[in-house]
């Protein structure tokens, strides 16, 4: 199958949605699909980047999000790329630039659209205007009208497949998690990566892994680490990631005089990610925007025990209690890891088996198969009822995300 994706998010852009766009393709790739990525231009691309299997379309920083790009027209471009290699079906995996192109690829060529709505937008909303421009009625208007005109959805979890029920969405939904690839077990990681943070194998490490912005709720985290501090005074809170809170975490490190035991690390390449986790000792969680828990997962598969916020996708994998804790309110975060720290060593490990069910459960290799069966699902599907047969082009949606620039064609 010849599959086109569009995305507004991809690589070198670090996000849950590149990884997750980057493992799906990966995998389709394996069980002998083809592939092709549509996605925005950016300045930091590697010059030897693969340019037959990911199409770049003209774009400029979005201006309440700089670190996101906005596309500029490109529909013609990228209709003319697709009608030349003759895709299969399109999925795209935003609801606006690169996906209402996507959506305009499928129409002209007369394919099925699946879409993965991986955003909870109610999370995001301080970032325009903050929060004043785009209302809640909005999201679900927009969220209504792209998904309905589909051939099916994919929910990354319970928590968005709720949301989109709310949202009146009559098409085919099913939750499909995102996978991860299973890591090698390196045991010299953990002495290496802390001696090069300046820790030692006596430090109790509690990892956060994300980026850092405001829905991430990071700043609860470093709230509750003078309190484990008090406990453990060996304990150490390492952050990786980048992002527009950094500033802002910083200072609230200075103000609490937590220099000394808070480490920010930056933003690390995505092949790095399983050193980081096999050298901490916790992954610690205050998010309530992860549509995926892509880092949940990663945790998981490496052997570090997780403390999250208790939610329904996280309830059905934390099932042992070596695989960590959940903790119903953010003011009971200090507390969980408090109490987690003496059983770290004393819990009944799982058995090779339970290892290799949750390995599998949690799997690139399950996500990979799942979408595909979704894929065939949709191309069925759409032999009888075909859910795109209006122009994107007129849509109030697509006029809204190019303005000016949605006939533009470079």
């Amino acid at each position: 199958m010849k599959i086109a994706m569009f995305t507004d998010s991809y690589f070198p852009q670090v996000s849950g949605v590149a990884t997750s766009i980057k493992i799906l393709s990966e995998e389709l790739e394996k069980m002998g699909h083809d592939v092709t990525i549509f996605t925005t231009t950016d300045p930091h691309v590697d010059e030897n980047e693969n340019n037959d299997k990911i199409v770049r379309i003209a774009s400029v920083p979005f201006i309440f999000f700089t670190d996101r790009r906005l596309v500029i027209g490109g529909m013609n471009k990228a209709y003319k790329i697709a009608k030349e290699k003759q895709f299969d079906i399109v999925h795209t995996h935003t609801e606006f630039g690169m996906g209402l192109i996507g959506k305009y690829v499928a129409y002209r060529l007369k394919i099925p659209t699946v879409h993965t709505y991986h955003t909870m937008y109610e999370k995001y909303l301080h970032y325009i205007a903050n929060g004043y421009l785009v209302r809640h009625s909005h999201v679900r208007f927009l969220s209504h009208s792209f998904c309905n005109h589909t051939s099916g959805v994919i929910a990354p979890g319970p928590q968005i497949f709720e949301i989109l029920k709310g949202y009146d969405i009559e098409t085919d939904i099913q939750i499909i998690p995102t996978g991860v690839p299973i890591p090698e077990k390196v045991t010299s990681v953990r002495t290496n990566i802390r001696q090069a943070l300046g820790l030692s194998d006596e430090h109790l490490v509690l990892l956060s892994l994300s980026r850092l912005a405001k829905e991430k709720s990071l700043d609860k985290i470093i709230d509750a680490f003078p309190h484990v501090l008090v406990q453990y005074p060996n304990a150490r809170l390492v952050f990786v990631g980048d992002g527009p809170a950094r500033k802002s975490l910083e200072e609230q490190v200075s103000e609490l005089s937590l220099q000394d035991t808070v480490i920010f690390v930056g933003e690390i390449q995505n092949d790095d990610v399983y050193k980081y986790y096999q050298m901490s000792d916790i992954y610690v969680n205050a998010s309530e925007s992860e549509t995926q828990g892509l880092t949940y997962l990663e945790s998981l598969v490496n052997g570090l025990p997780v403390i999250a916020k208790r939610n329904d996708y996280l309830s059905g994998i934390i099932t042992n209690e070596s695989l960590g804790c959940l903790y119903e309110d953010t003011s009971q975060l200090a507390k969980a890891v408090i109490d987690y720290v003496p059983i770290l060593n004393e819990t009944q490990k799982l058995s090779n088996e339970e290892k290799e069910a949750l390995s599998y459960n949690v799997s690139a290799d399950k996500f990979g198969k799942a979408v595909e069966a979704f894929y065939y699902q949709a191309v069925e599907s759409y032999k009888e009822k075909r859910t795109n047969e209006e122009n994107p082009k007129s849509s109030i949606l697509n006029r809204l995300s190019f303005g000016k620039w949605f006939d533009k064609d470079e």
